[in-house]
């Protein structure tokens, strides 16, 4: 069987799954792999012959996602880089001919799909969006970044046979062919063995006001992403500026006591499979985000602040030991289960595409004349 797999390259988290995917399906089928962006960049250095393709991006503005700037943005960079872009990559499939196409919210393996009719599967945790039914408490005062979340998510990759969606919440699904499997995590975290410690680790790009709330904090922190050149190593009140490192970060995170980070789907994942209670904040206009630090907090895993000051510092750590007593109770078979899935809904719509065709075939050799 031959895949086409297609990856957004916008952030690592769609990189770091793809990876796994991709290879849990080369065990047995070819796989031929797209990616814009990052996701390019760190999938090439990790498999051969990963083709390049335009991604969109998104603007940003003091923590804030500027909606129209990031569309216009995108729009700018389509003009001048689609149409030879396209062009190169669909004669390239289109010789290979795929079986089945995948696409981590990927939208350009989409318009192959449609356009040569092969089968769709879409794997992405952004879909949770659009085809599960989110009530008001998650929605409370998002409603417009709601709608357009919901339309942006559509656009990108309209119309898949199946959609496969990673979670650690498990909303009402409210449309067909649409599954819901549990978070795809790196290697590095299925091999970690957590402690508990006595340190706070903090993963943001914010301002003045975090730093300002972490100084005082009663537990020590370590925070990473604020600070580079010589005031790496250097403290401040409870705070101990962390060098930029993946290994670095990955040790922190798994003997620390909880977790302050922005409402990005794979660190939250991460956190929950590792027991770490967190303090999601999410950016302003990005509802995925927010619906995941929502529902994080429903959970009983951490809390959600739209603005850190010291009462959101405090009720988290107030609340540490029964976020620890609730995440003790979630537990998930490594990628087994997700892995098992996506294959298995892979080969089918392949099966189904195959089988079609056959019929076709039949009836075309059956027509008069």
């Amino acid at each position: 069987m031959r895949v086409l797999y297609g990856v957004n390259g916008e952030g690592m988290g769609h990189a770091t799954r793809s990876e796994l995917v991709i290879s849990s399906l080369l065990r047995q089928h070819e796989v031929t792999i797209v990616a814009s962006g990052a996701a390019f960049k760190y999938l090439d250095g990790i498999f051969e012959g990963v083709s390049e393709v335009f991604g969109p991006s998104f603007a940003m503005d003091q923590g804030e996602i500027r909606r129209w700037a990031s569309f216009t943005g995108t729009l700018s960079a389509a003009l001048n880089q689609l149409p030879g872009n396209v062009r190169d990559w669909m004669g390239m499939v289109d010789d290979w001919k795929p079986d089945v196409a995948v696409t981590d919210f990927e939208p350009l393996t989409g318009i192959y799909a449609r356009i040569s009719r092969t089968p769709l599967v879409c794997v992405d945790n952004i879909h949770m969006i659009d085809r599960c039914h989110h009530d008001r408490e998650i929605t409370h005062q998002a409603l417009e970044d709601f709608q357009l979340a919901k339309a942006v998510t559509r656009a990108m990759v309209p119309h898949a046979g199946d959609y496969v969606i990673p979670t650690f919440f498990h909303p009402d699904v409210i449309k067909g062919r649409t599954t819901l499997v549990p978070s795809i995590l790196r290697k590095a975290i299925l091999e970690s063995e957590p402690v508990r410690g006595e340190h706070m680790v903090v993963y943001s790009g914010g301002g003045d006001d975090l730093i300002n709330t972490l100084r005082d904090s009663p537990i020590p922190v370590h925070l990473y992403g604020m600070r580079d050149g010589d005031e790496v190593g250097t403290t401040d009140g409870a705070i101990e500026f962390r060098p930029r490192s993946i290994d670095g970060f990955l040790e922190d995170l798994v003997s620390s006591r909880g977790v302050i980070t922005g409402g990005g789907f794979s660190l939250l994942s991460e956190a929950v499979y590792l027991g770490k209670p967190v303090l999601a904040m999410p950016l302003k206009g990005q509802f995925e985000q927010l619906m995941n630090a929502r529902y994080l907090e429903r959970e009983g895993y951490g809390t959600c602040a739209l603005a850190i000051d010291q009462a959101a510092l405090g009720r988290f750590l107030d609340g540490l030991d029964g976020f620890h007593e609730k995440l003790g109770g979630y537990s998930q078979n490594g990628n087994v289960d997700a892995l098992e899935v996506i294959t298995s809904t892979v080969e089918e719509a392949a099966g189904e595409s195959r089988r079609e065709r056959s019929r076709a075939r039949r009836a075309a050799r059956k027509a008069p004349g």
